[in-house]
């Protein structure tokens, strides 16, 4: 396990006044190892720190106290999100935009992560498929969230179709272990025409209805085709098909509104493109809850022109990690990640 490398101290912080500095790599924190940004936020919040220190040039680690407050920030930068392996993917989704890339690009951008803590700090989305007990067990004692979770289908054998992968069929067992415990999920269905559309949409929406009512939202996005892909199978939808699944969104946002008092399910504002309907109003996203995931971006931009103080996200303060919200010390983001949406808090 590599360790947390310093890329940045804070002047005038607990870091810079106990002499860190740029390159210093941190071994442990009062006897801790740190496996990711998480465990080094957890872990550097507390008072008074022991911090086991490698530098360059110097013959062994030695033993650094830092004096702070509990709560105070330590003052420094680290080189990345995560300090062991990063869970890699082992499904093979014919519909993954990281198979549809031209050969010769930068090697990060071929890594698959299928790793909750990029969920969480990132917002990444995860299969579930290579999610452990112990994994579960960390979120829930230290309640991380929001996650977001890759769903396609909620029929099993669909579900391991979609992803080639047989855990595929057994994997949402954990969606629902964190649902009962109380943790934030978001979660997404790419629909690819003929596969999961129609009946089998209409199923997987009745399927979020019946054992996943205790999703925060669930977003509906169209897959994504470059000319690198070599699946025959995969093929864009058609302006009918953007209709239909829009028109099918529509009749469960009733449905769940009558049932749970929201609306869950959104689609991304593609549908509506390439349907040529309206993109609804503000108020028809309940506080934006997948904006990064390309839904309703198109209205607060709309609005943030019309009306710039009340427009979006951002600026109502509803989005689903508030500008407000304290956030871990900052990582660089990791190889692959999708999106870059800032740290979540922990124990939130």
């Amino acid at each position: 396990m590599s360790a947390p490398t310093v890329t940045s101290v804070t002047a005038a912080s607990p870091a810079a006044r106990a002499g860190l500095t740029v390159g210093d790599e941190l071994l442990s924190l009062n006897g801790h190892e740190p496996r990711d940004v998480i465990d080094f936020q957890r872990l550097s919040d507390a008072g008074d720190l022991s911090v086991l220190v490698r530098r360059a040039g110097a013959p062994l680690p030695r033993l650094v106290r830092v004096d702070k407050a509990a709560g105070e920030p330590l003052g420094v930068e680290v080189s990345s999100a995560v300090f062991d392996r990063i869970k890699t993917c082992d499904n093979h989704c014919a519909f993954c935009f990281i198979y549809q890339l031209p050969k010769g690009m930068r090697r990060s951008l071929y890594l698959k992560d299928d790793d909750y803590r990029l969920s969480f700090l990132y917002g990444n989305f995860t299969t579930l498929t290579r999610f452990t007990e112990l994994d579960a067990e960390r979120i829930l004692t230290e309640r991380l969230g929001p996650l977001f979770v890759s769903i396609h289908a909620t029929d099993p054998e669909l579900r391991a179709r979609l992803l080639r992968n047989p855990k595929g069929a057994t994997s949402l067992r954990w969606l629902q272990v964190m649902l009962d415990g109380g943790i934030e999920v978001h979660g997404q269905v790419v629909v690819c025409p003929g596969v999961n559309d129609g009946d089998a949409f209409e199923d997987t929406l009745a399927g979020v209805m019946d054992r996943y009512a205790a999703l925060a939202s669930v977003g509906v996005v169209p897959l994504g085709l470059s000319r690198y892909s070599n699946e025959p199978e995969m093929r864009p939808h058609t302006t009918a098909e953007a209709a239909a699944v829009l028109d099918t969104v529509d009749e469960w946002q009733r449905l769940f509104r009558r049932t749970l008092g929201r609306r869950m399910v959104f689609a991304a504002d593609e549908y509506y493109l390439l349907a040529g309907r309206p993109i609804p109003p503000a108020g028809h996203y309940e506080g934006f809850p997948q904006h990064e995931n390309g839904i309703g971006i198109a209205r607060a931009v709309s609005d943030a022109f019309e009306r710039p103080a009340a427009a979006g996200p951002a600026a109502c303060g509803t989005a689903s990690s508030p500008p407000s919200t304290p956030r871990p010390p900052r990582a660089t983001a990791p190889p692959g990640s999708r999106r870059s949406r800032p740290a979540r808090t922990i124990g939130r």
